[in-house]
């Protein structure tokens, strides 16, 4: 694929050697983030994040939860964790570097960042595959975790977001989940049709959301378990809050999976568009 056709993230790292994590203590360090500009442009986009960290979380069933967080560029507004799809294992390094970023809520981290999110990026538990685990009551207690961790970065809305089974993940947090815990929800291209993982959204009791909810669905996508016209159902089962939803068109098929990151389901080449239009949501929403 030539750099013309990509929209492409690719981090430059600032800081020298390695940074030792133990418990809760965070790696912090300064990174560079290159965006690869589309069109033939020569000029590559710099967004510097400073002070990444990353941290393993200590889990009360034992073991540990890795995340890493990416302050914003702007003024902070407020902090998305964010839960990846297919087996969500980002194999995020000690060092800051994410082995498998091409997931859409890993590789837009920095248009985020410019509009003044951070990002907290979850990832798999010990390396293993999260499929099939993340609408448990267990996972749950891991989500809080996660969000807790949040809230120590600022004193800023925390907001819960997934893509695809990540959608799950979010689903089991804001399930689970206080309004000053969470200000919202955002689910994005979800797993609604049962397959290989034997879980879906609404194994994640939408009946027990009581915060602010968006479901954003790709008219484009073909993913066969996470089809658009499916979202409607899901804003429905989510009986106690306001939901919303957000139509998308477009995207570009650069996998002959459907189901992959680089496709319209995962809002390959429409980024920004819905980068934007799930920031305005969000500011739409008293906190």
């Amino acid at each position: 694929m030539s750099v013309n056709r990509m929209n492409r993230f690719r981090i430059g790292l600032a800081a020298a050697g390695l940074c030792i994590l133990s418990g809760m203590t965070p790696c912090a360090m300064s990174q560079t983030l290159y965006r690869y500009a589309p069109d033939g442009e020569a000029a590559r986009v710099a967004v510097a994040l400073q002070d990444v960290r990353v941290a393993d979380l200590p889990l009360e069933q034992g073991g540990f939860q890795r995340v890493l967080y990416a302050p914003p560029s702007a003024p902070i507004r407020g902090i998305l964790v964010m839960f990846p799809g297919g087996a969500d294992n980002l194999d995020i390094k000690r060092d800051g570097r994410i082995a498998h970023a091409e997931n859409f809520l890993v590789r837009t981290r920095d248009l985020w960042a410019a509009r003044g999110y951070g990002v907290v990026l979850v990832d798999a538990i010990d390396h293993e595959s999260m499929r099939g685990k993340r609408s448990s009551a267990e996972y749950a207690r891991v989500t809080q975790t996660v969000i807790a961790f949040a809230h120590q970065q600022a004193d800023v809305p925390v907001w819960a977001m997934g893509t695809s089974q990540g959608s799950i993940a979010a689903m089991n947090a804001a399930a689970h989940a206080e309004p000053s815990q969470l200000a919202g929800v955002i689910l994005t291209e979800s797993v609604s049709i049962l397959g290989t993982s034997h879980e879906t959204v609404f194994d994640a009791h939408p009946e027990n959301v009581h915060i602010p909810a968006l479901v954003v669905a790709n008219q484009d996508d073909r993913c066969w378990v996470a089809p658009p016209s499916m979202a409607p159902t899901i804003a429905r089962s989510m009986t106690h809050t306001q939901t919303a939803m957000i139509t998308e068109r477009g995207g570009i098929a650069e996998s002959s999976n459907q189901c992959a990151s680089l496709s319209p389901h995962g809002y390959d080449g429409i980024e920004a568009r819905v980068v934007d239009d799930v920031v305005a949501w969000m500011q739409g929403i008293r906190t």
